[in-house]
């Protein structure tokens, strides 16, 4: 019901204060309503904290929240009808498609920097950012594992390889 630019404004009356919208994408996202899959135009939005879905119906909204920290594994594509993006989180999983406005390289490489990271990990990770063999080693786990598809896989090494 509400447009990109409309629902940036809106999702924000739903995050806590010390929160602020990093990046975020709009698309169709894939629901159940009564045990049959169901799309509504929404919102993505990444924090600090979070993610958080937002859509505007006619008589209220729908909200979802899924914890950066939760978030195991991030899957994106491209189709005739635009971008593709889909989250596991503890066990849910968050679909939408169809995307077309908003950042989504940057979306996704901010969700993934953040996948399985705690505070600590944040830290170890920016003292090795100097090692970038070791960390291309580490992207390959993260590909072997399911975590990293083989095109972020190969972006992000080239990134780094640039850095050499």
């Amino acid at each position: 019901m509400a447009n990109y630019k409309k629902s940036l404004i809106l999702v924000k009356e739903h995050l806590e204060k010390e929160e602020t919208i990093l990046f975020s994408i709009y698309g169709t996202y894939e629901i159940k309503l009564m045990g049959k899959d169901s799309i509504r135009s929404g919102i993505f939005v990444a924090t600090e904290k979070r993610i958080v879905f937002y859509a505007k119906k006619l008589f209220g909204y729908d909200l979802e929240s899924f914890p950066l920290k939760n978030i195991s594994s991030i899957e994106k594509s491209k189709g005739f009808m635009g971008h593709s993006i889909t989250f596991f989180a503890s066990g849910n999983k968050a679909k939408m498609k169809w995307i077309n406005d908003g950042n989504i390289e940057e979306f996704t490489t901010y969700v993934n920097s953040k996948i399985g990271n705690s505070e600590s990990e944040n830290k170890t990770i920016v003292q090795t950012e100097n090692n970038i063999p070791e960390l291309i080693k580490k992207l390959a786990e993260l590909k072997e594992q399911g975590i990293l598809t083989e095109n972020e896989f190969n972006l992000k090494k080239s990134e780094l390889l640039a850095k050499m």
